[in-house]
């Protein structure tokens, strides 16, 4: 079949997507801006032998998408965040269960009910740190529609790959925005399926079996019988309170992402190569930030951009050599500096890093962004 090109809004996107990912069950609660999600996946899972289902609350979602996955199914809900706050118990479930799944929160205006059809930014660190304890987690930022589409279908991939949960996250604007978008064959999408074993004989479900640190992982009702706990639990999955057994449990999990950072960090540059001015951001107040750049080279300035499409795990090692040479960096970003205190941990004191944060429910302009670069002392 040939490439297909649509008129599509960002939540469509995410929408194809999942599907294209082979997206088979959707269980969500309607929450504004993220519900054209819901409704796409009502109008097109069934197409295809999937299944959706409205739960009663976003707590009700989450759950429901871990059972599916745990039947072999790839599973998702989409949120805002209200919702996204109530699923973190959850969150941490599967965390701790290693079970791949994803949620896209369109994020909008709080905290609590805030502002619901105006864009922010200010679950960023929600999405690393949002459950209780130590925990692994992959998110992804879209910038645009098309990457609604390739960062949903990638949000599959990576939580297949590692079993480990997987967010995308994007905004109001990103969500209900409309670009031309290009879709590939869906022919040449080879989804990642997540690694399964042979034989039920002598199964363990949480033992590692290559460098990935990722255990294999055998769907219910296929003749697979394993325990799921959301308490410490050794290689059979059975709960165990002896010290080494969680802390070899948990340095595990981490390491499924930390070790693997180099093959599941992206991001997009513009102009870093000999920049002494840079912008890091991601989502749509980087399409801003790119314009106020492209501004700011066109004057002669040394400007340059770094955007980034993966916040976690967080892109420390391009991040690090731009502060080797950019002598300011400036953080646009819709909270008050969620993003801004990762880029101050890793740049210390190598360069000087400027928050430039807006939080009144719109979106920037790119006069903005320059007028912060210019006037910055």
């Amino acid at each position: 079949m040939p490439k297909t090109v649509k008129l599509m809004q960002g939540n469509e996107a995410c929408t194809a997507g999942a599907l294209a990912a082979g997206l088979k069950f959707y269980a969500g609660y309607p929450i504004t801006p993220s519900t054209e999600i819901a409704e796409l996946c009502a109008e097109e899972l069934p197409k295809i032998g999937g299944k959706f289902i409205q739960m009663e609350d976003e707590i009700g979602s989450i759950a429901a998408i871990i059972g599916a996955s745990l039947t072999g199914k790839k599973s998702m809900t989409a949120t805002s965040g209200p919702g996204f706050s109530l699923m973190q118990e959850c969150l941490g479930y599967a965390s701790l269960c290693e079970i791949p799944l994803v949620i896209v929160n369109v994020q909008r205006m709080g905290p609590s009910t805030g502002m619901p059809t105006s864009p922010a930014q200010a679950d960023v660190m929600q999405a690393r740190w949002g459950t209780h304890g130590d925990h692994p987690v992959i998110v992804l930022a879209p910038g645009n529609v098309r990457e609604c589409f390739e960062l949903t279908l990638r949000a599959f991939d990576l939580s297949e790959k590692y079993r480990v949960p997987a967010i995308v996250l994007t905004d109001e604007v990103i969500g209900h925005m409309r670009e031309k978008v290009e879709l590939p064959d869906p022919a040449d999408v080879k989804p990642v399926r997540r690694a399964a074993p042979k034989s039920p004989a002598g199964y363990k479900p949480y033992a590692v079996e290559s460098d990935s640190a990722t255990p294999l992982m055998a769907p219910f009702g296929e003749g697979y019988r394993w325990h799921v706990t959301g308490l410490f639990h050794d290689e059979s999955g059975f709960p165990s309170n002896k010290p080494e057994v969680a802390d070899k449990l948990l340095r595990r999990l981490m390491a499924k992402v930390e070790k693997n950072a180099a093959d599941i960090e992206d991001y997009a540059t513009e102009s870093l190569e000999d920049c002494d001015i840079a912008v890091i951001s991601f989502g749509s107040s980087a399409m801003s930030s790119l314009s106020a750049v492209r501004r700011l080279r066109k004057e002669g300035k040394k400007a340059g951009m770094l955007r980034l499409k993966t916040i976690w795990p967080f892109p420390e090692t391009v991040v690090r050599e731009l502060a080797g040479h950019a002598k300011t960096i400036f953080v646009p970003e819709m909270n008050l500096g969620q993003l801004a205190l990762e880029v101050e941990r890793v740049v210390g004191c190598r360069s000087r890093v400027v928050r430039v944060g807006k939080v009144n429910g719109e979106l920037f302009r790119p006069e903005e962004i320059y007028n912060a670069i210019m006037g910055a002392k």
